[in-house]
């Protein structure tokens, strides 16, 4: 039994030993001695013999009168009656003293379901209670009643997934007993199923209830919101709530409803619920002002966000945190002072969120200053901040200062060392994020994400060997995490960025989900090698599928109709991104299509759109109608188009060379050595052309490539490369003469 730990004397009290008690207590003055429950049972009241009377006596006691009146009640008799132990053991529990409350129980003359719903509601440890509840039923002493029901689901709603096995025993017992239909007992059982996960079944217990309250309603409606992935029921079960009229909405309903509206992008019935919360007298609740500031910034009115915020008489760590991580116009480091001069004290989640607003391009002091905050509050232990500190600095380019807070924290859980390998990865330090990478599976197993950072590494420096990526490949089927979305983009992009689309076609292939992300790198994959037609099939499927395009994929779409010269099918895309694809037109798009109307000789009309541009024409643009000038001849465009190179990126010599090339192919010799006395003048030098050779990665050879240029004498072995070379050049020319012989010969 769970109770057996605690040591309750089995005798019963003899009525000279309570009447020994009742006189050891103390006599109140004449005053006041009837005022109180004792005082009343000693002065022969009617309330000793009632055990009704006594037990409204021993409900209102205080705690220092519960012994004496626990004897009186062994004394007279009183204790035969189970409501009046189970009113002793009730008041004991609510004041605190539960040993007491199980010696009452254990010493009971007569008990009942009562009895027992007093101990199991009263146990403190939810485990300890579970074992009571198991060793009730197996005792067969009382049939469970409602209560029983009642409490024990929601103990199995307290465990969540883990209760669920739990919750369906209690549902067929519930069955069984005739006691499913009760009010109470379906209540706690559409919010234990709704805690489980187990949304099906708590639909169907919702719905099987003969009668709802507004806690039936509440416990749907906050089961369906909190499992996130049904916003749009939500919506429909409140409005089904305000229809059938029998129960009114409270704040708890206004609170889970308005989340869903703002997940569905209905920020018109957002503002009715909000005007409805006005009159129901709850809108000026912290909890309702914080999801309606949420509400407004994910339906994109960041303003409505922002006057809800300042017309809250209170607002808390949420509401702050809430605006700072979703207003991207005020500055993160501003709202967060405004946040403090507010008295309120930031948490983890504040830090997590104030990190991750912080823009790439931002002073780095500002990054260094939420550090020494997260020192000041005793914050930067925390798992999550210190993961967000390696990830901020990251972004900062201050690696030195994310390998420190790596180093120093006290528990580096998976999402550190993630968090440190992507950002070498980011940063290009291959190196660093290998060298991390092979600690890392020392000591713990590497996740999805840790495969996708490393070999993100391997592609992103094109002077590393392949050999590494295609270990890390190896390592991922061993560990069955080849198939994940993150690890096939990722060795698709790879494999197509080193030329083998026949292995990025079997990491596709191999996918066990296709989503966004493997769609997007099997179509950028052919896109880089000019695949046209399985760039547009891939397309086609994609869109068939149901996987909504995105800003990245229709960009590689726009570069294989650029590459193929077909120029109508890229302008029909690009015309519909908007209209059909609802995808916000990026300046690496209008450049694509300016590249891609250049190549075909429709240069005015490339030089049109490339004015259309919102933010004006982008240095890619630029280059690209430059460069089709040269292509097509045209002095005048070329001229324009350089100018404003040459203005916007005074320093960089291919503006200059393009145009010199332009006016040389024309037989303007006197434009070429204007732009050659440009460049002498603002100290343009042209920039050196690198190639790379692969020699294999063995176990004591270098990572990298070899990277060398024309002419190049920085290579240790200078002189033998040199030698080899002017051989192989010989040999060439030996091969060249004699196949023009043999050619000779046969005519």
């Amino acid at each position: 039994m769970p109770l057996r730990r605690l040591q309750i004397p089995c005798r019963t009290l003899s009525s000279v030993v309570a009447h020994r008690l009742l006189d050891g207590i103390p006599r109140p003055s004449s005053s006041s001695s009837s005022s109180t429950p004792l005082a009343s049972v000693r002065t022969g009241h009617p309330v000793s013999s009632s055990p009704f009377a006594f037990t409204a006596a021993v409900t209102s006691s205080s705690p220092a009168a519960l012994p004496a009146l626990h004897a009186l009640a062994i004394a007279s008799g009183l204790d035969a009656f189970a409501f009046v132990s189970n009113s002793h053991a009730a008041r004991y529990a609510k004041t605190g003293s539960f040993p007491s409350a199980a010696r009452v129980f254990h010493t009971a003359r007569a008990r009942d379901a009562s009895s027992y719903n007093t101990i199991l509601s009263a146990l403190p440890d939810p485990a300890e209670s579970l074992a009571f509840l198991s060793w009730m039923l197996r005792s067969g002493e009382v049939r469970p009643d409602a209560v029983t029901f009642t409490v024990a689901l929601s103990l199995a709603a307290g465990r969540g997934e883990d209760g669920l096995g739990l919750a369906l025993q209690l549902h067929a017992l519930a069955s069984r007993a005739g006691l499913a239909a009760d009010l109470f007992v379906g209540n706690a059982l559409v919010t234990a199923y709704s805690r489980g996960r187990l949304l099906d079944a708590a639909r169907r217990a919702f719905e099987e209830m003969p009668a709802r309250d507004l806690v039936s309603w509440n416990a749907m409606i906050c089961g369906l919101a909190q499992d996130g992935g049904s916003p749009a029921e939500v919506i429909r079960v409140f409005l089904r709530l305000l229809k059938d009229g029998a129960a009114r909405p409270d704040r708890i309903s206004v609170c889970s409803v308005i989340p869903a509206c703002g997940g569905e992008g209905k920020v018109e019935l957002g503002r009715q619920v909000h005007g409805f919360a006005a009159k129901l007298g709850v809108d000026g609740h912290v909890s309702v002002g914080n999801v309606l500031v949420a509400m407004y910034y994910k339906s994109g009115a960041p303003g409505c966000g922002r006057k809800i915020l300042e017309s809250m008489d209170e607002r808390d760590v949420i509401s702050w945190t809430t605006v700072i991580s979703m207003d991207a116009e005020e500055d993160a480091v501003t709202l967060f002072n405004s946040m403090r001069r507010d008295g309120v004290s930031p948490n983890e989640v504040t830090f997590v969120a104030l990190m991750s607003a912080l823009p790439a391009g931002c002073p780095a002091t500002e990054g260094q200053m939420l550090h020494a905050m997260c020192l000041m509050t005793g914050l930067s232990d925390k798992a999550a901040a210190s993961n967000s500190l390696i990830t901020m600095y990251a972004k900062l380019r201050r690696m030195d200062d994310a390998r420190r807070v790596f180093d120093l924290m006290p528990c580096r859980d998976i999402i550190a060392w993630n968090a440190l390998i992507s950002g070498y990865a980011q940063n290009e330090l291959c190196t660093d994020a290998l060298e991390v990478f092979s600690w890392m599976v020392r000591c713990l197993r590497p996740s999805e994400t840790t495969f996708a950072s490393v070999i993100s590494a391997v592609t992103a420096v094109e002077t590393v060997s392949m050999t590494y990526g295609e270990a890390y490949h190896c390592q991922t089927l061993k560990l069955g995490l080849s198939a994940g979305e993150y690890v096939s983009g990722t060795l698709i992009d790879m494999y197509a960025k080193r030329g083998s689309l026949e292995e990025s076609r079997k990491a596709f292939e191999g996918a066990a989900h296709r989503s966004l992300i493997v769609w997007t790198a099997m179509i950028s994959a052919n896109a880089k090698h000019g695949s046209y037609d399985a760039v547009m099939s891939l397309f086609d499927d994609m869109v068939r599928s149901g996987v909504a395009p995105d800003g990245v994929v229709l960009l590689s779409v726009l570069t294989t109709c650029r590459y193929r010269g077909a120029v109508d099918a890229g302008k029909e895309i690009f015309d519909s991104m908007v209209a059909e694809y609802h995808v916000e037109l990026w300046p690496e798009h209008y450049a694509c299509v300016v590249d891609m109307l250049g190549r075909a000789g429709r240069l005015e009309e490339a030089e049109e759109l490339m004015l259309q541009m919102p933010s004006g024409p982008s240095i890619s643009a630029l280059q690209s109608l430059l460069g089709a000038c040269r292509i097509h001849g045209n002095t005048s465009i070329a001229e324009r188009v350089a100018n404003i190179l040459t203005e916007t990126e005074p320093a960089e010599s291919g503006a200059y060379v393009l145009l010199s090339n332009i006016y040389a192919e024309k037989g303007d010799w006197g434009g070429v050595a204007k732009v050659r006395r440009q460049m002498r003048e603002r100290g343009v030098t042209k920039e050196i052309g690198f190639s790379w050779v692969d020699f294999g990665a063995g176990t004591s050879e270098s990572m990298h490539l070899h990277k060398f240029s024309s002419d190049d004498t920085t290579h240790p072995l200078t002189e033998q490369i040199y030698r080899v070379a002017e051989e192989l050049g010989w040999e060439m020319k030996l091969m060249k003469n004699h196949l023009c012989m043999e050619k000779a010969s046969v005519f």
